[in-house]
């Protein structure tokens, strides 16, 4: 009997092609460690990998299974630099900070590629990525931004596409122009989180798996994090659930908000289709964002219903269908053979959270949709800290990123109204 995950819905395409997926017991009993990690996400088990891989004795606790929310279940596009463009970042924070920010997420792309590489974790790395513009209004800014990371950001690898090459690289009209990044790519998520979750255990983590986080206090520079059958005593904590932690951690939950994300995966389109000929990945201009991909062996993997709560729909395969449709007439009866969803971790300036929540506990996450990348990168990040360098997580760290309004009662439905407006806004 297939496996479906408890806390998001749909079986998705990735657990049919990821290959085996081993299970790992539940946690028991007491156990202390020097770093206990909260999450079984990419945050969590790329630190787990590279603070066991540094001689750090680690606990990891993830409450269902590792890949059951964004990790596994995400569109699998890496993009560049950070969720905002390099050069709202230089208009917030001036032109140096935004350079270093920037010049950190390349180096995430990077180690993730490396880190598949090195440890032959077989990933389906795909390469090139274009941002189309669903709006005229829209298409200068893509040509202005195309130009400042060849010239004041050192990244030759955007090139603008008038409408034309657009329609021609999409096989859609739908577009008015764009940007392709002939610099990043777009992998299998699943196949990179079981392979690190591999990685971590072969190097000494201890991982459990069905083990949810009852509580977290740190005091007299010891951290608890309890569990349903057992406490774990650490030096130091990661809370990598990102927007999965409920109220586990009231810092975390009232700067991180779930958005919920629906894919649909399509049978092999064939190798005389006109949709993506050169294989890039899509993002587009909406706010509620539409993006797709096609996978190795064809299919249309479309990502584009958002709703700003966590009730799960009974109708993904449906409005999958009708978004795809709007790009690709051709496809309006397409078959769906899968339709999932997860939830993204947003913050209220689309950038990530880090904070010390507490003494000795840091909470990494609100990756924005920008998380398979950075999320891997900021996993090694953390064990540096561990290690005693902190200078680079330091970056994050410092980024303005303030509480949604409204507190725990009214921020929600808040959110919902705001962003329904945005998502108006899209269609004017």
């Amino acid at each position: 009997m297939n496996y479906q995950s408890p806390i998001s819905p749909g079986r998705s395409w990735y657990e049919d092609t990821a290959g085996p997926r081993p299970e790992y017991k539940a946690f028991d009993g007491d156990r202390t460690c020097d770093v206990v990690i909260v999450g079984g996400g990419f945050t969590g088990l790329s630190a787990a990998a590279h603070l066991a891989k540094a001689g750090a004795n680690v606990v990891l606790i993830e409450a269902h299974r590792f890949g059951d929310g964004a990790s596994g279940r995400n569109g699998g596009q890496l993009g560049t630099g950070q969720r905002a463009w390099a050069e709202e970042m230089e208009a917030e924070y001036g032109f140096s900070r935004a350079k270093a920010l920037f010049d950190l997420a390349e180096e995430a792309k990077a180690h993730l590629i490396e880190f598949a590489t090195v440890n032959r974790i077989e990933i389906d790395y795909m390469p090139g990525q274009m941002s189309v513009a669903h709006k005229k209004r829209h298409v200068d800014d893509y040509k202005a931004h195309a130009e400042i990371m060849a010239n004041r950001f050192g990244y030759p690898h955007i090139s603008f596409m008038e409408a034309r090459e657009t329609a021609e690289r999409l096989g859609s009209t739908a577009y008015f122009g764009g940007t392709r990044d002939t610099g990043t790519g777009h992998i299998h998520p699943l196949k990179l989180l079981i392979g690190t979750a591999k990685v971590a255990a072969e190097a000494g983590a201890q991982l459990f798996e069905q083990t949810p986080a009852t509580g977290i206090s740190s005091v007299g520079g010891k951290v608890k994090v309890t569990t349903p059958s057992g406490t774990v005593s650490a030096e130091k904590c990661l809370v990598g659930v990102n927007a999965y932690g409920g109220a586990l951690e009231p810092v975390s939950a009232a700067h991180i908000m779930p958005i919920g994300s629906f894919i649909g995966a399509t049978v092999p389109l064939g190798a005389d289709t006109n949709v993506l000929p050169g294989g890039e990945a899509v993002d587009d201009s909406r706010f509620v964002v539409r993006y797709f991909r096609k996978s190795r062996d064809g299919r249309l993997l479309f990502g584009g219903r958002e709703i700003y709560a966590v009730n799960d729909p009974k109708d993904i395969h449906i409005h999958i269908r009708r978004q795809i449709a709007e790009l690709y007439p051709d496809l309006r009866n397409v078959e769906i053979t899968h339709g999932w969803g997860g939830y993204v971790g947003i913050t209220m300036p689309r950038k990530p959270f880090v904070r010390e929540v507490m003494p000795n506990v840091i909470s990494v996450g609100g990756y924005s949709g920008h998380g398979v990348m950075l999320s891997n990168f900021f996993g090694k990040l953390y064990a540096e800290t561990v290690s005693g360098n902190r200078d680079r997580l330091k970056l994050i760290e410092d980024l303005k990123i303030p509480a949604f309004p409204g507190g725990r009662r009214w921020r929600t439905p808040l959110l919902f109204l705001a962003l329904n407006w945005f998502a108006l806004r899209d269609r004017i």
